[in-house]
């Protein structure tokens, strides 16, 4: 029995097969993940179905390539927020900024850590000045990111 396999009873190794293979590539026909994991087609589309309907799956995306469509910058931002600062509000404001990728809630000094990407240091300056204008933000901490020598593109589920 695997890790996962204890930590939620609810999925089987055919189903973790399944959501590996559909990570890996969304475009899979159920022909296609049926070969993978020993099922015929219409079994693998009712897995499917009731893996989506119970949440596991959260939807289906095409990875883009930032470099190739001029977003040349990533960085991840450090929020600090004054202690007056309405959580709620300045996630919506943030998630407004199409710069951020992500919002991070999270333990330590700052309160929240945003993914970035930006066209070019000028544009990230840009972006500094509007996050800093935002109501409850007291400062940023700007970590660029240089090169990603390693990206899983999902999590593990074996």
């Amino acid at each position: 029995m695997s890790n996962m396999m204890m930590i939620n009873e609810e999925l089987d190794e055919l189903d973790l097969a399944i959501l590996d293979a559909l990570q890996r590539n969304a475009r899979s026909t159920f022909t296609e993940l049926a070969s993978l994991v020993g099922l015929k087609a219409p079994a693998v589309h009712d897995r499917v179905k009731r893996l989506e309907q119970r949440g596991y799956i959260r939807g289906y995306c095409a990875h883009l390539d930032p470099e190739r469509l001029g977003l040349h910058l990533t960085a991840f931002v450090s929020c600090y927020t004054t202690p007056d600062c309405s959580y709620d509000d300045f996630t919506r404001r943030l998630s407004d900024m199409p710069e951020i990728c992500e919002i991070h809630s999270v333990a330590g000094e700052e309160s929240f850590l945003c993914k970035v990407v930006t066209r070019s240091t000028q544009h990230l300056d840009e972006l500094l000045a509007r996050l800093k204008a935002t109501p409850g933000m007291a400062r940023t901490r700007t970590t660029i990111v240089l090169s990603m020598p390693f990206e899983r593109g999902g999590v593990t589920v074996h």
